[in-house]
């Protein structure tokens, strides 16, 4: 079962101790970028189990929490869509969880996650075992085709035992939040990699034909652009990783929507160039196309783009 694969690689990335990057402006920001990439170009749903892990491991330091023990793996469970969510309500022993969390990658293979919960004092984060009896995730409520393997189903809470991390709001207001965001682009566009390995190689193996060749030129052009950006993102964020300037979510905005447009002009690309022939026949290709296409709707297209616009003109962001 493709979901049980994933979540075997994850674990062996985690206890053999590879699945490690440099922190998000540590001066070491492309390298952690570039490791990123490799994932998702590997394996898109791999990268998401992966970069959840490495968002809390950064997300801990940053809020000055203990880091993951050996062998633990983690998750950020932080959706916040409309409807009915997570509260947290004050215990003998501590806050206790209860509700419904979207949306929680890696529920089956996380021994531990992050998780948003909204509070007497407001919405903030909490560590929590994922094997306490109370963590149920609802079977049957992850569908998608794409991102089979991710492993997101809808997860429910009842007197769940969590540990709070940072104050009130600290998760979205700390810089990393930012930074982190990028992190999931430069996941995105290592998928867009291995979609466009596939017509590289088809263009290897065909007689010279123009049509091939403009369509494999074009999507040279929209990676090489992208990995640019990625870069120089990486640049920036060491430059600034508390964002004293205050460009942090500008940066998160524009990198993203750049990648995401790039990734669905590469899936075009590709599309149009090879035909039906690899999504009918090549499994890896078609999951690849698959997971891709669903992972770039983490960016919430116009609504982010609405957003960015806000900010450029002066007017304060709705988050």
């Amino acid at each position: 079962m493709l979901g049980h694969r994933v979540a075997a690689r994850f674990a062996d990335l985690v206890d053999s101790g590879a699945l490690v990057a440099p922190l998000p402006g540590s001066g070491r920001t492309r390298e952690r970028f570039r490791a990123l990439c490799g994932l998702g170009r590997e394996d898109l749903c791999l990268a998401r189990l992966g970069e959840g892990h490495l968002d809390a491991v950064a997300i801990l330091h940053e809020l000055g929490a203990d880091p993951p023990g050996p062998g633990e793996r983690w998750g950020v469970w932080a959706a916040q869509p409309p409807g009915p969510g997570l509260t947290a309500e004050p215990g003998e022993g501590g806050p206790l969880l209860n509700g419904l969390k979207p949306y929680c990658t890696g529920a089956h293979a996380c021994t531990h996650a992050l998780v948003t919960a909204d509070s007497p004092e407001g919405r903030r984060l909490f560590a929590v075992c994922v094997g306490d009896p109370g963590v149920r995730p609802v079977e049957g409520s992850w569908q998608a085709v794409g991102m089979a393997g991710s492993d997101t189903p809808d997860v429910t809470f009842h007197h769940v035992p969590a540990v709070p991390v940072g104050g009130v709001g600290a998760y979205i207001d700390r810089p990393g939040f930012q930074h982190g965001g990028i992190g999931v682009a430069a996941c995105w566009l290592g998928g867009a990699h291995a979609v466009a390995d596939t017509l590289a190689e088809s263009a290897g193996k065909r007689p010279p034909d123009p049509h091939t060749a403009a369509h494999l030129g074009a999507v040279d052009v929209l990676l090489d652009a992208a990995d640019t950006v990625l870069e120089r993102a990486a640049y920036d964020i060491d430059a600034d990783p508390l964002d004293t300037a205050g460009g942090a979510r500008v940066r998160s905005l524009r990198v993203r929507a750049l990648v995401e447009k790039v990734c669905a002009d590469v899936l075009a690309h590709v599309g149009r160039a090879t035909g039906a022939g690899p999504l009918c026949h090549d499994p890896r290709h078609a999951r690849n196309v698959a997971d891709l296409t669903v992972y770039i709707r983490q960016h919430h297209a116009e609504r982010d783009l609405a957003a960015l616009g806000r900010l450029l003109a002066g007017h304060e962001d709705e988050r």
